[in-house]
């Protein structure tokens, strides 16, 4: 969803784009990597490989290992070894989730789960293999071509289907598009370490996103089935609120993304013709 994104907007600005499929490439390939790498010789690599099943990661570990700790290891040294600038994205469930505020980059990591500890273990692995490094922390990613739940809910709503929607679980959307834009943004500064990168705003549950996308949309919040957490007994932790703030995206001199809410809008214009 993301390296899709990545791909239409650097093609978009006249970059010249070589993006490569999992089977193309497998990033836990050490020599692979070191190869592709020298073969090209791109000006940046962004990294949006990743394996993103939470509760799999909890049967799977090694799996999520080898894409979420080693094949950024490799791509932050093979990057180095070529001077090129490496972005790599990672997660708000890298936080426990117990600070009901917003997490800015200052905040200590404490995470929770297999999928939460690999990322984290790839934030240090990329800063340790490559001081250069640029680590975009970002969370409740949808976009165009996405299949989870924020990505497919204006579907479900439009062909009537009732959908549960967590009351008591916080973040702050990010419309994968926007984080694409940012991702090359970033990758053309000479900024390195942490950035988190959401949508602007306060944040919102689970529920607040669906009765938005409700609003925006035309359909009927009736649909809508308020559920808690605690309810839906999920193999892997998650943190309960991971709403991200970025304090330090100014000394980059760039703007903060848009407002969640018109993001959404722009999403659900793109993928159903509604106008903001």
């Amino acid at each position: 969803m993301v390296a899709s994104a990545a791909r239409a907007h650097c093609g978009s600005i006249g970059d010249d784009v070589v993006a490569l499929t999992r089977q193309e490439l497998d990033i836990a390939d050490r020599d692979a990597v070191f190869r592709m790498l020298q073969s090209e010789r791109p000006d940046a690599v962004l990294n949006c490989a990743a394996y993103t099943d939470v509760d799999g990661a909890e049967t799977n570990p090694e799996a999520s290992r080898r894409a979420n700790v080693d094949g950024v290891q490799f791509l932050a040294e093979a990057a180095g070894e070529i001077d090129a600038r490496f972005v790599t994205i990672s997660t708000d469930y890298v936080f426990d989730g117990t600070d009901t505020g917003l997490y800015t980059e200052e905040a200590p990591p404490n995470p929770k789960g297999i999928y939460a500890e690999t990322k984290y273990e790839g934030e240090l692995a990329a800063a340790k293999a490559n001081d250069r490094s640029i680590i975009v922390r970002s969370g409740w990613i949808y976009g165009i071509g996405g299949t989870n739940f924020l990505s497919v809910m204006h579907r479900l709503l439009g062909e009537g289907k009732r959908i549960k929607a967590i009351r008591n679980s916080y973040g702050t959307p990010t419309y994968a598009l926007d984080l694409a834009r940012r991702l090359r943004d970033l990758s053309a500064t000479g900024a390195s370490g942490i950035f988190h990168v959401t949508n602007s705003g306060a944040g919102t549950s689970y529920l607040g996103f669906a009765e938005k996308v409700c609003e925006l949309g035309g359909f009927d919040p009736a649909l809508i089935e308020p559920v808690s957490h605690e309810d839906l007994k999920r193999p892997a932790p998650r943190p309960v609120s991971s709403k991200l703030a970025s304090v330090r995206m100014e000394e980059t001199g760039l703007e903060p993304l848009r407002e969640w809410e018109d993001a959404l809008a722009g999403f659900l214009d793109s993928e159903m013709g509604i106008e903001k």
